[in-house]
């Protein structure tokens, strides 16, 4: 499971001069794209951008994300039923990364770390990624990649440090790599059919699209799925959160058409295949990642599962995602575990 495959972090060591700039063209200063209206950090979208969000995120090492998408006049996202949305050329895709001071307060003062652009150019996706300065009073283009060491008060009160990686663009391919492509993660149907806070009040994020006429072919919105939020029961079961939450985080790599589908493991929301899931299923190759477990998935048995090994360490060549993290999303690793220890053995 978990095949160490090209994309390892052994493969992106790699010095600054071997990373190659996306474009001449795009700008060194993040204000230059005139995105935002304002002071910069407020991060307050200019004219023209839709604010979006996920049901179900990626895990960043607890930072938050806020992100927004611009189409180019007159265009309409092609409607898909499954994976993401077919976006017209010229679409930019903005998500930012920042830290809310204290997380019991997440509307206050915060820190942005990152922010990167996939912009849809010529038909192919490229990805920008501007790093904060820590002034807050702009971003500046970053392809050889950045560390931050980043301070917070979370939830409970407790002071937290996060040693926060920035990744370079060879690393942004890696996990955004499809058939060679890159291409975006997150924006399907079933990941934005919920309801967001708007301006104008609390919209289903499809209708909202669908109203603004930016969204062509759409079905009615009880024919299609919803991806669950992980850590809300309300939701959905156990086992649909806990494969949405996999799906986010490990099936960019872990589908057929990905990095590592020499591994065998299939970890997208729509694969039925139990053995494809990882249950009962030998590795192809793990190494060290195994730690010395047998499968990826033992029922009832969270701790002898390879799964479970490799999302609870944070060591380099064992963790997973391999990209993305430093530390470990305790959480997350509690569902999984639950998740793993109420499958019943056949």
């Amino acid at each position: 499971m978990f095949r160490i495959v090209c994309i390892s972090i052994v493969c992106f060591i790699l010095t600054s001069a071997f990373l190659v700039k996306p474009s001449n063209t795009f700008p060194e200063k993040l204000s230059e794209w005139n995105i935002y209206e304002g002071k910069l950090a407020n991060l307050q979208p200019s004219k023209g951008l839709i604010p979006y969000a996920l049901n179900t995120p990626l895990f960043s090492d607890y930072a938050e994300k806020s992100r927004f998408i611009r189409l180019p006049q007159n265009t309409k996202v092609n409607f898909v039923k499954e994976g993401v949305f077919d976006f017209p050329e010229g679409t930019l895709i903005v998500k930012n990364f920042y830290y809310p001071r204290d997380f019991r307060s997440k509307e206050g003062d915060k820190q942005v770390v990152e922010t990167r652009l996939l912009l849809n150019e010529n038909n192919r996706w490229k990805a920008i990624t501007y790093v904060w300065n820590d002034e807050q009073t702009e971003a500046f283009m970053e392809v050889a990649g950045d560390e931050k060491n980043i301070d917070f008060i979370n939830e409970q009160g407790v002071k937290q440090a996060v040693r926060y990686i920035v990744p370079n663009v060879n690393q942004c391919k890696g996990c955004h790599n499809v058939n060679d492509n890159m291409m975006p993660i997150g924006p399907s149907a079933s990941q934005l059919n919920g309801v967001y806070p708007y301006e104008t009040g609390n919209e289903n994020q499809l209708t909202h699209w669908n109203n603004l006429g930016i969204l062509a072919n759409m079905p009615e919105l009880n024919t299609i799925a919803i991806t669950p939020v992980w850590n809300n029961p309300s939701t959905g079961n156990l086992n649909d959160r806990a494969r949405a939450y996999l799906a986010i985080n490990c099936a960019h790599c872990h589908r057929s058409e990905g990095p590592a589908q020499t591994s065998g493991l299939i970890l997208t929301e729509t694969e039925l295949d139990p053995t494809k899931i990882g249950i009962h299923k030998s590795p192809v190759a793990a190494g060290n990642g195994s730690g010395g477990r047998m499968v990826d998935i033992l029922p009832g048995e969270s701790k002898a599962s390879i799964l479970w090994y490799r999302m609870q360490t944070s060591e380099p060549g064992e963790r997973m995602p391999e990209l993305g993290r430093s530390s470990i999303h305790n959480e997350g690793v509690a569902l999984i575990k639950e998740w793993i220890d109420q499958m019943k053995s056949k």
